[in-house]
């Protein structure tokens, strides 16, 4: 009897001791293939900068400074910062009440815009926005918070202008390249749909129009000409990521998964684009690469927990993303040096 406790608890550490070595020989191959095209990955934000959050990063033209959504410490809702990359300073953008999100900075003047709340008159109930946020069942899910209007302000903090207004939510929003018009997201009309409008807020013009799903997360395209964007109209929750021209003609499905799939941002050379998926499950997400042109995808990230939210510089040697790579297991950003895969080019 001793003898074959002996021999249980001999092969049942053996056994242990195999899968632990397996589990750790998985995640650093996984390490080396990532670091096949992103190199020098470094983590930008931090909750000792008193974040208990952070996420949605994106470049200032001359890709020296962030623009980027972050919940303070002992708060529920985000707010929108900037900061420059060498100084490592956050600076406070929006009013600090309210909900806020989806910032962007002009291509040209001194200024950015974002969403927020706060000019919502019942502000007692605290809306949180969470690009990464689940239900119970694991579906992708986020709130389309009230009274979500698009704001412009100067990069030194004055001279707040609202661009649009009334109690429906009005965000996920970017400038053209050219700074002459802003593409949101909007429930305006009842169901969430794709919008272009000037850059201060005039002629707007609704490009999608099939209802009862969700259009969203709109950018133009690197010549300004397209529009890629996210929806679920095959399943509800279940995202793909389409193109459309800017006029609301020539709509093109990129992704047919049967996966969440979001946040999708245009490489500088107009060919591929970055998006964010459940592919491996919807606690484990993670970014991939497709070019628009070939169909041919590549999986960028290969982490345990969750990577998603990609941008590039523009010079396209940097991609930047929210990550919950970090020691503490909360969402911040992270940015690395960026190759193109060859399989891509």
């Amino acid at each position: 009897m001793f003898v074959y406790f002996l021999k249980s608890t001999f092969r049942y550490f053996f056994t242990f001791f195999f899968i632990l070595n397996f589990l750790n020989a998985e995640e650093i191959f996984d390490s080396k293939i990532e670091k096949l095209y992103l190199k020098n990955i470094r983590q930008l934000t931090y909750p000792s900068m008193g974040f208990e959050k952070a996420g949605e990063a994106y470049f200032s033209p001359d890709d020296q400074t962030i623009a980027f959504q972050a919940v303070p410490k002992g708060k529920t809702t985000y707010q929108i910062y900037k900061m420059n990359l060498e100084e490592q300073i956050p600076f406070l953008m929006s009013t600090g009440i309210g909900a806020c999100t989806c910032s962007f900075f002009h291509p040209f003047k001194n200024k950015m815009i974002f969403a927020s709340s706060h000019s919502d008159p019942e502000l007692s109930q605290e809306c949180i926005l969470s690009e990464q946020s689940t239900t119970k069942t694991g579906n992708y899910k986020w709130d389309l918070t009230p009274y979500m209007n698009i704001y412009e302000i100067n990069l030194d903090g004055s001279g707040l202008t609202q661009l649009t207004s009334g109690a429906a939510y009005h965000a996920e929003c970017a400038y053209s390249p050219d700074g002459s018009e802003i593409v949101f997201a909007s429930n305006v009309s009842g169901s969430m749909h794709l919008y272009v409008m000037n850059s201060d807020g005039s002629d707007v013009k609704k490009i999608t129009t099939i209802d009862h799903c969700y259009h969203g997360g709109p950018f133009f395209s690197p010549d300004g000409k397209r529009i890629i964007f996210r929806v679920d109209r095959d399943q509800v929750d279940y995202l793909q990521i389409y193109l459309i021209d800017k006029d609301g003609s020539n709509e093109h499905q990129l992704t047919n998964n049967g996966a969440v799939n979001w946040a999708p941002y245009w490489h500088p050379n107009g060919k591929v684009v970055a998006f964010t998926t459940s592919i491996h499950g919807h606690r484990h997400y993670e970014i991939y690469l497709i070019n628009i042109e070939t169909g041919v995808e590549y999986r960028l990230t290969h982490h345990s927990g969750f990577d998603g939210l990609p941008v590039f510089s523009h010079d396209g040697k940097k991609i930047m993303w929210t990550s919950k790579r970090g020691e503490d297991g909360t969402c911040q950003i992270f940015i690395a040096d960026f190759t193109m895969p060859p399989e891509l080019e």
